[in-house]
């Protein structure tokens, strides 16, 4: 999670967060960032990410410094929008109760914040059906994994949401009952449970509720597994990393997003554009096969643009930004220039971007 700077809003309105959430987008998309669940508030956003490759610090620092720019430009302001370092709690995933709890710490947020209000009903207990009777549901606030995701069914919902996990985290199906399911029992705890500790998991009285929680500690897990922390970070200071599992290694997440994919797409590329390295110094920073290329780097990979910039020949970092933003803002110039784009640069990018 990351606040604002002096705890000051980031999201100025509903356009500040769609903007954000393509952000998003894009950082899951050069990372392989699987996204569990998120909030967005006024001054602070929450998100419960899946990180199959050690890129956290790569992906996080281009998604604020990118959403800092946007956000800028668009407000006419200049400066840090978030404060600090945003904070990471280390969770252990693959434990229900530890899933659940935090899956339902994200979003209960709305409802600890009294922007939504539930109200039980008269004749007992539970929390109205979204869209019947009084009181609010957690579907009535937009900027959260809830309605902007599992309400949804699977074809209008973001690729890099893992809805279908966190159903079935819940023992639910990915069907109408299920989704509808997952919302009546979230509405059924903001009415049981005090507002301003709706969602809160309580910590076990054996466990250290200064390591081990979503608030104040640094991972959200049992003994076992801050053993196997301390192991890691013992065997990481040392030079000692566990190998990646060989079921790791089959699954779609194990393609790579950081230098050596980005320098596999940059020899191929050029390969299809019947290119070579040595060809690049001769050609313009703002040639249309070289910005292609920048741009699939940029969505698929970690590299900077200075390293972009470095290895197809464009000059500088602050040209490639240029030469990006002409291509995705209105001048078509770019894609209508000459020379065209070889059929077999396109297929190449169609199918990396594919992958």
């Amino acid at each position: 999670m990351a606040r604002g700077n002096r705890r000051e809003a980031i999201f100025h309105d509903d356009d500040d967060r769609r903007f954000f959430l393509h952000t998003l987008a894009q950082a899951c998309e050069m990372t392989g960032w699987r996204v569990h669940a998120w909030v967005l508030m006024d001054n602070h956003y929450h998100f419960f990410i899946q990180t199959p490759e050690p890129n956290l610090v790569a992906g996080m620092s281009w998604l604020q410094n990118t959403y800092t720019r946007r956000y800028n430009v668009r407000h006419r302001a200049w400066g840090r929008v978030f404060g600090d370092r945003y904070k990471a709690v280390l969770v252990e995933g693959e434990d229900r109760y530890h899933y659940q709890t935090l899956m339902d710490y994200i979003h209960l947020n709305p409802v600890r914040a009294r922007i939504i209000r539930p109200v039980q009903d008269k004749g007992g207990s539970k929390a109205r059906r979204p869209g019947h009777g009084a009181g609010q549901s957690v579907l009535d606030y937009p900027w959260s994994s809830i309605a902007g995701g599992f309400a949804l069914p699977p074809k209008k919902r973001a690729r890099w949401l893992a809805a279908e996990a966190g159903l079935q985290a819940f023992s639910l199906e990915d069907d109408m009952a299920g989704r509808r399911q997952m919302v009546e029992r979230l509405d059924e705890r903001a009415v049981k449970e005090e507002l301003k500790k709706c969602g809160i998991p309580l910590v076990p009285e054996q466990m250290d509720a200064r390591t081990s929680h979503l608030r104040r500690g640094w991972y959200w897990g049992g003994q076992v597994f801050a053993e196997k922390l301390h192991g890691l970070v013992r065997g990481a200071l040392q030079g000692r990393l566990p190998p990646k599992s060989r079921a790791y290694q089959h699954t779609p997440q194990a393609r790579a997003h950081g230098l050596t994919e980005a320098e596999r797409l940059v020899r191929e590329g050029l390969a299809a554009a019947g290119l070579t390295a040595r060809d690049l110094p001769a050609l313009k920073g703002s040639d249309v096969r070289k910005v292609a290329l920048a741009r699939l780097l940029s969505r698929r990979t970690v590299a900077p643009q200075a390293w972009i910039a470095e290895q197809l020949c464009m000059g500088s970092a602050a040209n490639v930004s240029q030469q990006l933003r002409r291509w995705e803002g209105r001048d078509k110039t770019l894609r209508k220039g000459s020379p065209r784009l070889p059929e077999t640069l396109k297929n190449f990018i169609q199918c990396a971007e594919d992958d």
